[in-house]
C-alpha cells in the first residue's frame, strides 16, 4: 500500500531506512517527485539537485545491502539555505552579485548532516544575503508561505521553513541573524531552532553579521530538530572556526524528561508590546498554562534594557555587513558590469547592479556607522547596550530555566503589506536580543490562529549552552499541543500540498 512521504517525520523515514521498509533512493525520488508536484505553488528553491540527492541515496542503500551500519539520519531529504556552501551547487545568497557562484568547498554545516545521512535535495530560497524577514528580496523570486500562497513565508530562511511545511523535505538548515529561522518557522507552522553561538560551525556559510550569525535546522517535530543538532554538533569543535565550541552530547537523550518543578519565565512587557495581535498573544499565553499544568512554575522576570536591542542590533549588523561584503567587488568573482573603462569603474557598477536595495541600504548603513566621528557615538554604545542585555539574561536565567515569549508579533502577512523599512524590521521584536546576547532560542507551532487561522508559534529560549534542557521544554510544549489520540504533531503538512505527489 501507498504511503504519503510528507506523512512521516525524519525519525520515521530514517527508521524506515534502516528496517528496510523502504530504501533511501524510494526516500529520494518520492521527494522529488513531491518537489516536482508543489514547487509551482511554494518556490522554496533555488536550485534542485537531483543528482547529489539520488547519489547520496544509492550510497546509503549500497551500506545497508552490505551490512555497515547506517548513520542516524540515512535517507532524509535535506534542503540547505542557499548562504551555505555545497561542491556541486551553487551558493548565489539569493543575489544577483552571485547569481553564478559555483561552491569549491563544502559547509561543515552541510558537511556534518550528509555525514549523518541527508540526502541534498537541493538550494533553499532567502532574503538576499539573509537582509530581510519575508523572503520578498531575493533577487530570483518570492517564496510563498504555504498555509496562504498570497503570505509571506518569513525570512531570511523562507525557503527553508516553506520547504518542511511543505512536505517537500523532512529536515532543512537556515541561518539566524536576528530571528531568520525563528520568525519564518513561526509563519511557516514549523519547529525552528537557533542554538547557542559558537554550538554550530559557521565555517562555509556566507556571513552577513559574523557575532551574530548562528546555524540551526527546521523540523516537523523537536526529535527531529535534537537529531539534526547531534549531526550538526557531534564531531565537537570545528578547527576552521575560531568561534566553534565542543557541544558533542545527546540532544535526544533528555528530551522527554518531565519538566514538573522547572521554572519558566514570563516578561510581562513583552506581552503588552506594540504590534503584538491578540491571536498571538492568546496562543503564547496558552503555552503558558500548558507549561503549568505540567508542573512547571510561571516567574515574571524583567529584562530592563531589552528595549534597546532593535536599536543595537541595526547598528552591528549593518556593520559587520558592511565589512563581510566588502570582499564582493565585481572583479575577483561575481557580478562583472561589462564595457567598464578601468577596475574603479568595473567595481563601483558591478557593485550598485550586483547588490538589491536592501542590500544596499544595509552596506550604505553599516559604512556611515563606521565612519569617523560616528563609529564613537554609535558603535560603542550598541556594545555597552549589548553587555547590558546580555547581563539582564543572565540575571533572569538565576531565577528560571527557560523563558517564553512570542516567536514572531503577528501571523504571517500579504506580500507588499510592509513596505516600510522599519516596520519591516519590527518583524524580529522578539527575535534580535537572542543574536545580540548569543542564548539559544526554539519556535514551536501551536496550532492555527483564531482569527487568520494561520500557523501561530511560542518560543522558548534559555542559557547559553543548555540547548539540550531547552530542547527537553519544547518537546513538553510540543507534547501539550500534541493531538490527544495520535500524538501526531499539532500542525501537518500545509493542507494545500499534503498528498501530492511523493509517494512511498
Amino acid at each position: 500500500m501507498a504511503q504519503s512521504f510528507d506523512s512521516l517525520t525524519a525519525a520515521q523515514i530514517a527508521a524506515g531506512v534502516a528496517a528496510g521498509d523502504f530504501t533511501a533512493t524510494e526516500v529520494a525520488q518520492a521527494s522529488l517527485a513531491a518537489i516536482e508536484a508543489r514547487e509551482d505553488g511554494v518556490q522554496a528553491f533555488l536550485q534542485v539537485a537531483p543528482e547529489l540527492a539520488l547519489e547520496a541515496a544509492a550510497r546509503v542503500d549500497a551500506d545497508r545491502a552490505a551490512g555497515k551500519p547506517l548513520p542516524p539520519l540515512a535517507g532524509v531529504p535535506l534542503a540547505i539555505k542557499d548562504n551555505m556552501n555545497l561542491v556541486g551547487t551553487r551558493t548565489t545568497c539569493a543575489s544577483r552579485m552571485l547569481g553564478d557562484y559555483q561552491s569549491v568547498y563544502t559547509a561543515t554545516c552541510v558537511q556534518r548532516m550528509l555525514d549523518a545521512g541527508c540526502l541534498p535535495m537541493g538550494k533553499a530560497n532567502m532574503d538576499e544575503f539573509a537582509f530581510g524577514s519575508s523572503t520578498e528580496s531575493s533577487a530570483f523570486h518570492r517564496t510563498n508561505n504555504p498555509w496562504d500562497t498570497e503570505r509571506v513565508p518569513g525570512g531570511s530562511s523562507g525557503g527553508s521553513a516553506a520547504a518542511v511545511a511543505a512536505g517537500e523535505v523532512a529536515l532543512s538548515l537556515g541561518s539566524d541573524t536576528g530571528g531568520s529561522i525563528r520568525q519564518p518557522a513561526s509563519l511557516c507552522g514549523v519547529v525552528g531552532f537557533k542554538p547557542t553561538y559558537g554550538a554550530v560551525s559557521r565555517y562555509g556559510v556566507v556571513a552577513f553579521g559574523s557575532s551574530l550569525d548562528q546555524v540551526g535546522p527546521f523540523g516537523r517535530t523537536v526529535e527531529d530538530v535534537a537529531l539534526a543538532m547531534n549531526a550538526l554538533t557531534g564531531a565537537g569543535h570545528d578547527p576552521y572556526d575560531c568561534t566553534s565550541q565542543d557541544c558533542a552530547v545527546d540532544f535526544t537523550e533528555h528530551l522527554n524528561d518531565s519538566i514538573e518543578g522547572k521554572r519558566v519565565g514570563i516578561i510581562p512587557a513583552f506581552m503588552e508590546a506594540e504590534g503584538l495581535t491578540p491571536e498571538v498573544k492568546a496562543a503564547v499565553q496558552r503555552a503558558a498554562q500548558e507549561l503549568q499544568n505540567q508542573g512547571a512554575e510561571l516567574v515574571e522576570v524583567d529584562l530592563p534594557h531589552l528595549d534597546a536591542a532593535i536599536a543595537a542590533y541595526y547598528v552591528i549588523g549593518p556593520a559587520e555587513a558592511f565589512s563581510n561584503l566588502a570582499r564582493f567587488d565585481g572583479i575577483r568573482y561575481g557580478y562583472q558590469e561589462e564595457g567598464c573603462a578601468n577596475l574603479s569603474d568595473q567595481s563601483s557598477l558591478s557593485r550598485a547592479h550586483g547588490f538589491g536595495a536592501e542590500a544596499k541600504r544595509r552596506q550604505m548603513l553599516g559604512a556611515y556607522l563606521l565612519s569617523s566621528g560616528v563609529y564613537d557615538k554609535y558603535y560603542y554604545a550598541a556594545q555597552k547596550a549589548r553587555t547590558l542585555i546580555t547581563q539582564d539574561y543572565d540575571a533572569a536565567y538565576a531565577k528560571v530555566d527557560t523563558i517564553l515569549m512570542p516567536a514572531s508579533p503577528r501571523t504571517a502577512f500579504k506580500f507588499g503589506e510592509i513596505s516600510d523599512p522599519t516596520q519591516m524590521y519590527l518583524s524580529d521584536l522578539y527575535t534580535i536580543s537572542l543574536n545580540i546576547c548569543g542564548n539559544g532560542g526554539i519556535s514551536v507551532p501551536l496550532g492555527l490562529g483564531e482569527d487568520t487561522q494561520l500557523p501561530v508559534s511560542a518560543q522558548l529560549v534559555g542559557p547559553a549552552f543548555r540547548d539540550r534542557q531547552l530542547l527537553t521544554f519544547a518537546r513538553a510544549l510540543e507534547r501539550g499541543f500534541a493531538d490527544a489520540a495520535t500524538g501526531a504533531p499539532v500542525l501537518s503538512v500545509a493542507p494545500d500540498f499534503a498528498g501530492k505527489g511523493g509517494e512511498l
